[in-house]
């Protein structure tokens, strides 16, 4: 058998978008003549980051419902109306075998619709604590491709497959060494290096946190990659600037995070889906932030997995900017736990896990 025409939808954030490409180059490898359309939602970032990676794709004009009073909620219901009628279209239209559904506004119109006309589907749930949307898709679904196990709390478990999250190819698959990553940065072999970074928009607190404790990594030679967000990147540079600091590497976004990952002793970040998949797979100690406004708040029960099986230590959103530097300092002074923790992290880690997701997939088209 083979996979012919496949349509992946969603995105929203690199969370949903970088396992989308992942299953799509999955796919790609094992059937290149395979067709793949993705589907996004207009405006977001999938509309760029898709098509740099070489995949075509369509935006649906639809959105999610704004928490404060927003009069775009008033035409939702209308928006909703419309991306049913253009994902019925685009199914007509492209005539797929199977559609794959990674989460974010698009995937609930494209999974939905693909159900009602019986096509096969697979769902990618990147949480440990899935959402209203994909708990209420699950029953249009083959197959649900997960990241943790005890997942049947919330969806059928006939249905369930443990595959992981798919990483980013040059994260799963780097031959990078700490020496070629050091020597990346321009930074010193002989120091520690903290690896800081709040996602692709960066975080406040977090950011916060690391500009507070600029003379404590200093005073211990704690040198540091800081991925800081477009929004904080100048009061970044200004505050290294202005304190004199050669320790300090700022980007507000860095595009090779397999060297980020392999030059680091230590890893401080949120506890987005993602990242956490890439943080075991790149087998690294890490100190986790959860965003505490991510639905459900799913990024506390994301990180709460690692916490628990020792291969973390969690802070509160409210105390990154006090406690960040002296939590990190204490973690990279402290070898055996950080070792320990390499350890845990690499246990927890889905190796080839968009590779698992095709099989599942061959399964329902078969």
């Amino acid at each position: 058998m083979s996979l012919n025409r496949i349509i992946i939808s969603g995105g929203g954030t690199g969370g949903h978008i970088f396992p989308a490409i992942a299953i799509a180059n999955a796919v790609k490898n094992i059937y290149p003549a395979s067709e793949i359309l993705f589907v996004g939602a207009l405006g977001k970032m999938e509309m760029q980051k898709v098509p740099l990676a070489g995949y075509k794709i369509i935006g649906l004009n639809i959105s999610g419902i704004q928490r404060k009073l927003s009069l775009s909620n008033l035409i939702l219901p209308f928006k909703l109306i419309g991306a049913f009628y253009q994902a019925n279209k685009i199914i007509r239209q492209f005539k797929p075998e199977a559609v794959v559904g990674v989460g974010g506004y698009a995937s609930a119109a494209m999974v939905f619709m693909a159900g009602i006309k019986k096509i096969p589907v697979l769902i990618q749930e990147q949480n440990s604590f899935p959402g209203k949307t994909n708990r209420f898709l699950s029953r249009f679904a083959s197959k649900i491709c997960v990241a943790y196990p005890e997942m049947k709390k919330y969806f059928p478990e006939q249905k369930i497959s443990l595959t992981g999250n798919p990483v980013r190819q040059e994260i799963e698959y780097s031959s990078v060494t700490r020496n070629e990553a050091v020597d990346f940065f321009g930074l010193d072999y002989t120091k520690k290096i903290l690896f800081v970074f709040g996602g692709s928009q960066g975080a406040k607190s977090i950011n916060e946190g690391v500009e507070n404790a600029l003379p404590l990594f200093k005073d211990n030679n704690v040198q540091v990659i800081w991925q800081t967000g477009e929004s904080y990147y100048q009061r970044a540079v200004d505050a290294i600037s202005k304190q004199e600091l050669n320790n300090i590497r700022a980007f507000a976004f860095i595009e090779k995070m397999d060297m980020a990952y392999a030059a680091a002793d230590l890893v401080v970040s949120r506890s987005g889906a993602m990242a956490i998949a890439e943080i075991c797979i790149a087998g690294k100690p890490s100190v986790l932030i959860p965003f505490p406004f991510a639905a459900e708040d799913h990024q506390t029960k994301n990180a709460e997995v690692l916490v628990s099986n020792h291969a973390a230590i969690l802070i509160k959103n409210h105390d990154a900017p006090t406690l960040l530097g002296e939590t990190a300092l204490s973690l990279l002074i402290d070898e055996t736990t950080c070792e320990n923790m390499v350890k845990s992290a690499k246990e927890l880690a889905h190796y080839k896990s968009a590779q698992s997701i095709v099989k599942q997939l061959e399964s329902i088209v078969q």
